[in-house]
């Protein structure tokens, strides 16, 4: 458990409503699973969104994509043009998300000063749905809202689904 629990959540709400951005905020146990959760909050499995935080050429950057998708390094560093990339390590990031429980850090990079890269099979969905900080509270809001807040850059084919 994270000291200020709800914090992360209050302030990407905050700059929600200040954007007049209309979301949804679901509350769900933490015993749930990223597709017991999407079946349960009626959310397609391609729509819930994952962070997952890179170095890219020594900068922090953050990853977009489908829940069940694994990032593809390789392909990410040819599509973006990058000499190094690499997964960012817990060291490296806890200090950048305080407030934020580890995996749950909401896909908002320019809160936090970060280029964000997102797949863009999730570029084509309506709605996204994504962690809020923590792992009990999603937010789901419409794609073009988050573009729009968040301006991230699509990227080609870096994503391949799990097997």
């Amino acid at each position: 458990m994270t000291l200020g629990g709800d914090m992360p959540v209050k302030m990407l709400k905050e700059f929600l409503d200040s954007n007049n951005v209309k979301y949804l905020s679901i509350k769900h146990s933490l015993a749930y699973t990223a597709q017991e959760i999407a079946a349960s909050a009626h959310i397609k499995g391609k729509e819930l969104a994952k962070t997952v935080l890179v170095k890219i050429d020594g900068k922090m950057a953050m990853t977009v994509c489908p829940a069940s998708y694994k990032i593809d390094l390789q392909k990410l560093q040819q599509s973006i043009g990058a000499e190094n990339v690499r997964l960012a390590n817990e060291q490296e990031f806890k200090d950048k998300f305080p407030d934020c429980e580890v995996g749950a850090m909401p896909p908002f990079g320019n809160l936090y000063n970060m280029d964000v890269f997102v797949a863009e099979s999730l570029a084509e969905d309506e709605e996204i749905a994504f962690n809020a900080g923590t792992h009990t509270e999603l937010i789901k809001l419409s794609y073009s809202d988050y573009k729009k807040l968040v301006n991230p850059k699509k990227i080609k084919c870096s994503f391949q689904s799990k097997t």
